[in-house]
């Protein structure tokens, strides 16, 4: 017989083999894990209140997020929105709106989805069963159980980033955690792990773990409660866990955007609603060149060569019926996604006092003044940095001639930074330039602070 061979009670019965983790006694590593928690745990605004609204809120700001990026959009956005109610009554503009800059858009729009869903179908309630948590849209398994354990009591594991490196150290797990069968795993393990007694704060006190003890790359060990049961600390490799499968390489995208402006507004045009950064807005813009594969068939290996100028006035005429003038490149933005690394080259384009043959469903000349009032990803931010720096030209710039200094009051440079000037988007004092938007400035006589959509 096998050592791994399962013994057979008298009464010909065999035991249920357990699939998680094998490793200290849960017990031990659950009272250690909660009474570090207890004098250790950070300050943070969620954990202050513990209804279903605010943890839900928290959980899904912090996907892929971290915590010191969150902490002003969840005080911004309970603002706005102080409980499900407003927040499924709110247009979702103005959910997209306060959610810009945080990144990952389909959270938002999700977010907005599951309120109406709540309001609607719950009356304002939400289920308290990891079942019906994840019956809402953007809720997976992770954030069903950290919201039904933490809001309701429920003994529900929630196994995120953190807790996958806490669990792999200690049971010394040295497959990847990318692999099914890992993570299958570490969820059987954290399930086991979560007792009756507190559930909602063990989680937390993993997650906990995992953010400022057992760090990727360099664990503080001499700090962490649980050094006594560790595995991959008694075997001395707890900063090379836990093992990760290769991560696919991001794909290079060139693309180009119109910076076009009328009577001292420019041109923005609504993303549709589905698809990278579905719903906001963006300057007028054209993929020039995406890497593939197989780039056999590619004008350049790395875009170079492809004509932007002349693909972005198709483009345009596409969309509005004109035939465009394109200027020069005023700056270039780098932008990385997930799995794209974008070049934005950004360029003074001009249509002329010829009407509009066509334009796209929601489109708008808006002036910089009132930026803040739409959706603005921080790509299109800093696209719109470029464009804010180009806006006095006296005439169109021939493609190859060097534009002249005075178009703006700073430079421009490759990365598409600007420098101090009177630039609502500026990124030298971010804060101050917000502050200086919410008060809105007098509009003057020829009307050219406010919006309009293009006709």
């Amino acid at each position: 017989m096998s050592a791994g061979a399962a013994v057979a009670k008298p009464g010909g019965t065999t035991p249920k083999r357990r699939h998680g983790c094998r490793g200290p006694r849960f017990a031990t590593v659950r009272r250690a894990l909660l009474a570090w928690y207890d004098g250790e745990q950070r300050d943070l605004p969620w954990r202050r209140r513990c209804d279903a609204y605010a943890v839900w809120l928290s959980e899904i700001m912090l996907q892929q997020t971290r915590v010191e990026t969150v902490l002003p959009y969840y005080h911004a956005f309970l603002n706005e929105f102080p409980d499900i109610h407003a927040l499924a009554a709110a247009p979702l503009d103005d959910v997209l709106r306060r959610w810009a800059g945080l990144g990952y858009y389909s959270r938002a729009r999700s977010l907005h989805a599951a309120a109406r869903i709540v309001v609607g179908r719950f009356g304002g309630r939400f289920p308290d069963s990891v079942g019906g948590l994840r019956d809402l849209p953007g809720i997976g398994r992770y954030t069903a159980g950290a919201v039904a354990s933490i809001a309701f009591g429920a003994p529900a594991p929630a196994v995120d980033g953190n807790v996958k490196r806490v669990l792999a150290r200690l049971f010394g797990v040295r497959e990847s955690i990318d692999e099914a069968a890992t993570e299958a795993r570490l969820w059987d393990t954290a399930g086991r792990l979560v007792g009756a007694e507190r559930p909602g704060d063990l989680n937390q006190a993993l997650m906990e773990l995992g953010a400022t003890v057992c760090r990727p790359g360099a664990p503080a060990c001499e700090t962490c409660p649980l050094r006594a049961s560790c595995a991959a600390g008694k075997a001395g490799d707890a900063a090379s866990l836990p093992k990760r499968s290769p991560k696919r390489p991001a794909q290079r995208v060139r693309a180009a955007a119109a910076a076009v402006w009328r009577r001292g507004r420019i041109l923005l045009i609504k993303r549709p609603a589905r698809g990278l950064l579905g719903g906001l807005w963006q300057l007028p813009s054209a993929v020039v060149w995406a890497e593939r594969p197989s780039k056999a068939s590619l004008p350049g290996a790395d875009g170079d060569g492809v004509a932007g100028p002349g693909m972005l006035a198709a483009a345009l005429h596409a969309q509005f019926g004109v035939q465009p003038a394109v200027g020069a490149a005023l700056g270039v933005v780098e932008h990385v996604f997930t799995h794209r690394r974008l070049r934005l080259e950004v360029y003074a384009c001009d249509f002329g006092a010829a009407p509009l043959a066509s334009r796209p469903a929601e489109a708008r000349w808006v002036a910089p003044a009132l930026f803040e009032d739409y959706a603005l990803s921080s790509l299109d931010r800093k696209a719109l940095r470029v464009a804010l720096q180009g806006r006095r030209p006296r005439r169109m710039v021939p493609l190859g001639e060097k534009p002249p200094g005075d178009w703006c009051n700073g430079s421009t440079t490759d990365s598409g930074s600007v420098s101090k000037g009177s630039n609502p988007l500026s990124p030298v004092r971010p804060r101050r330039a917000v502050r200086q938007m919410s008060r809105r400035p007098t509009i003057p006589a020829d009307g050219t602070s406010r919006s309009e959509p293009v006709d």
